[in-house]
Formats: C-alpha cells, sequence, structure tokens
C-alpha cells in the first residue's frame, strides 16, 4: 500500500492512462452539465470583467453575448473548471514536494511566453475553442470544426517550430554553472510542501462540501471535475503543444497517440450518455474562422512554449515563465471579443460558416465509426512517424530504429 501511495505522489503518470481517465470524466461532465470541458471561453470572461473593472462598458459586445457574461468566474461552472485545474495541479505538484520557482535565464523568454500567450489567446477565440472545446472535448461531440481545427494547429505548430528554430528567436546561449547541494532553507521548504499540499486539499474539500450543502451542485460538480482535470493533467504532463512539437522536432508521438487513445475513449463514453440522455451534442461552426484560428493557436502555443492545459500545471510548478503565457492568452482571446464586431471579424470569417455535426449527416453509429476510423488512421500515422522520421533527415527508408 504504502509503495502504491508513493508512486501516484513521486512518479509521473502514464500520458495514455491520464488521458484515457479525462476522456471519461469530460464525457460524464457533459452528461451531468451539458458543457463541455474548456478552459478559454473563461480566459475570455475574465478579460470582460477586468475591462469593467476599468469602466469599459463591454454589454454591447456580440462576442461576450455569444459566450455569456453572467455572474463572476466564482459563480461559473466554467470558473470552478479553470480554477479547480489550478488548485488540482498544485495540489498533486505539493504532495510530490515538486513546487519550486523557476525564473528562465533568457529574460527574452518572458516576452516571447507573453507574445505567444497573446497569439494563442486570439486564435483559440477565433475558433471558438483552445485544445479542449475545439479538440479534445470537440472531437467527442462529432462537430466538424474540431477537425478543422485538429489540422490547423498542426500547421501553426509546424510555422511555431520553424520560428523557434531560428537564432534571432533563441537568442545568445547562455552557460549554467554546475549543480550545487541545495540550502538548507530550500531543503526545509520542500518538505513543508506535502503538509501545504493536503491543507489546500482540504480546504478545497470543505468548499466543494459547502456548495453542495448551500444547494448550488453544479459548481460543486465543476469543482470537482476541475479538480480531476488538473490532477489528470499534471501527473499525465500532459501538453498539446508537444503532441505536435515533438513530431516536427523529434518524431517522438507518445503525447500525440495517448490524446489520441484518450479521444477515441472519449467520442464513444459521450455518444452512450447523448444516446442514453436524449442530449444534443454541443456543435460550434467551422468556418475560415476555425482554420485560421487553428493555425494562430497552434504557432502561438509552441512560441509561448505551452497549450493552457501545459500553461496551467507548470505555473503551479513554479515555472515563472508562464505567468506571462496566461497573462497574455487573457489579452489575446479579449482582444478577439473587441475585433470580433468592432473590427469586422465575424463578417469576414465567421459569419459564412455553420453548424455541422457528424450525428445528424450519419446517424450516431456512422458518425462514431466515422471519428473512430478517423483516430485509429491518426494513432497509425503517429506510430509510424515515430518509428521513422528523424529530425533533419525526414523519414529514413529501412529505419528500424525508433524513439520510444
Amino acid at each position: 500500500m504504502r509503495e502504491t501511495v508513493k508512486k501516484i505522489f513521486t512518479h509521473y503518470w502514464s500520458p495514455y492512462i491520464a488521458m484515457g481517465l479525462a476522456g471519461v470524466l469530460s464525457a460524464l461532465y457533459f452528461g451531468i452539465t451539458n458543457t463541455v470541458w474548456a478552459v478559454t471561453g473563461e480566459f475570455t470572461r475574465l478579460g470582460g470583467h477586468i475591462l469593467q473593472l476599468f469602466g469599459v462598458d463591454v454589454s454591447d459586445w456580440a462576442y461576450f453575448k455569444l459566450v455569456g457574461m453572467n455572474g463572476t468566474t466564482l459563480t461559473r461552472t466554467d470558473g470552478w473548471i479553470v480554477w479547480g485545474m489550478f488548485i488540482g495541479a498544485l495540489v498533486m505538484i505539493l504532495l510530490s514536494n515538486n513546487f519550486k520557482i523557476r525564473i528562465p535565464k533568457q529574460k527574452r523568454r518572458l516576452v516571447q511566453g507573453f507574445a505567444g500567450g497573446i497569439i494563442a489567446g486570439f486564435g483559440a477565440r477565433l475558433a471558438l475553442g483552445c485544445n479542449l472545446a475545439a479538440f479534445f472535448t470537440g472531437v467527442p461531440q462529432f462537430s466538424l470544426h474540431s477537425w478543422i481545427f485538429i489540422a490547423a494547429t498542426a500547421i501553426g505548430t509546424y510555422l511555431g517550430v520553424k520560428v523557434v528554430n531560428t537564432a534571432w528567436w533563441k537568442g545568445k546561449p547562455m552557460l549554467s554553472k554546475g549543480n550545487t547541494a541545495a540550502a538548507p532553507s530550500a531543503a526545509k521548504k520542500r518538505i513543508v510542501q506535502p503538509y501545504v499540499g493536503a491543507g489546500i486539499a482540504l480546504a478545497y474539500a470543505a468548499l466543494i462540501v459547502y456548495f453542495f450543502a448551500a444547494g448550488k451542485t453544479m459548481l460543486g460538480a465543476a469543482a470537482i471535475f476541475g479538480a480531476a482535470f488538473g490532477i489528470l493533467i499534471e501527473r499525465g504532463q500532459i501538453c498539446f503543444t508537444s503532441a505536435f512539437r515533438d513530431l516536427w522536432i523529434s518524431g517522438r508521438a507518445t503525447m500525440t497517440k495517448a490524446i489520441t487513445a484518450g479521444m477515441a475513449i472519449s467520442s464513444v463514453a459521450t455518444l452512450i450518455i447523448i444516446l442514453v440522455y436524449g442530449l444534443e451534442p454541443i456543435t460550434k461552426i467551422a468556418a475560415p474562422s476555425t482554420l485560421v484560428g487553428g493555425i494562430l493557436f497552434g504557432l502561438g502555443i509552441v512560441l509561448a512554449g505551452g497549450c493552457e492545459t501545459g500553461m496551467m500545471y507548470r505555473l503551479m510548478e513554479g515555472q515563472v515563465v508562464f505567468l506571462p503565457v496566461f497573462i497574455g492568452n487573457i489579452i489575446g482571446a479579449t482582444a478577439l471579443a473587441y475585433a470580433w464586431d468592432h473590427l469586422g471579424v465575424f463578417n469576414l470569417l465567421a459569419k459564412s460558416g455553420s453548424k455541422i455535426n457528424l450525428i445528424p449527416l450519419m446517424g450516431p453509429y456512422g458518425a462514431l465509426f466515422a471519428t473512430l476510423a478517423l483516430l485509429a488512421a491518426g494513432f497509425a500515422v503517429a506510430a509510424y512517424w515515430q518509428k521513422n522520421y528523424r529530425f533533419g533527415t525526414g523519414f529514413k527508408k529501412g529505419d528500424t530504429t525508433h524513439v520510444r
């Protein structure tokens, strides 16, 4: 028993297990709340609330009407999905003694992360979803826009890799000093971390009990699922950026395959819930905005060094560079909300789009078969890519070695 507990808190989990569980939980969350696991919609609302604090009237902004601005981030289920993810990840990091303030040696990384966050936030909201709502939870909703977004994200990450590999982006290399023994105060802090993590977990559990006792069951459910998602992304080190970026750089496809497997599991579970409870799948418009948004999102997450999920748990680990990424995400999403109607983005890129769902087109089982077939094809391509791709040389015939 002690060994099992030790592994849970000292060893990272297989991304296949993490994404498989996330796929099941995201389907259950949809069945309970009729909403999907997502984060950037709430980032956008946060931006709107910040503008309101400074006296800006956003009541007539079309995008805020689209995403809804009722209540506050602490009274919305989407808010507790976000804060629950932060808290769940932080608790696991503290319990495993992994929190440490890390400041990048190259201060330019802070600016680059900020710029990447803005681009990613703008692109995600242009496409009406990020790597979750327009990707991991979008595909199991059988929404066509998700497949456009995935393809566009692949293009964007490829472009991002080209940018970050240039000399002007990397800057001058900085030599690091040799390892030194940890100071006594640092060692003491690491001993304290699990106790702090346990205290935060107990306080959060008390908050959840309060939600249910006060009749705020949806907030309680969102707080539970948010924490669960945060635990899974941190323990599995789930980052959609690496799922694409690693393909272009090293050929490594472990994260790609794990995310694909998770979407397959979630697709089956989501369809069961749709059929049993008679729910309508959540469908977003497929339009030029989906393509452009996906490309910008893919570019931005590579420049930032992480997607929304990766940014969240890395920030909780103490990686300071992801604070400007988070702020940039909010700014980028808010900028899109302004540009949506004030600068004509909706008329130019989104107005011509339409909501297309595979279930009405193909029937529930046809939609599931098509989705699983596409995911299986993607998994096979990723496996082939990992086995044969070598950075700098491309695909090499007859090479039987591969990255595990």
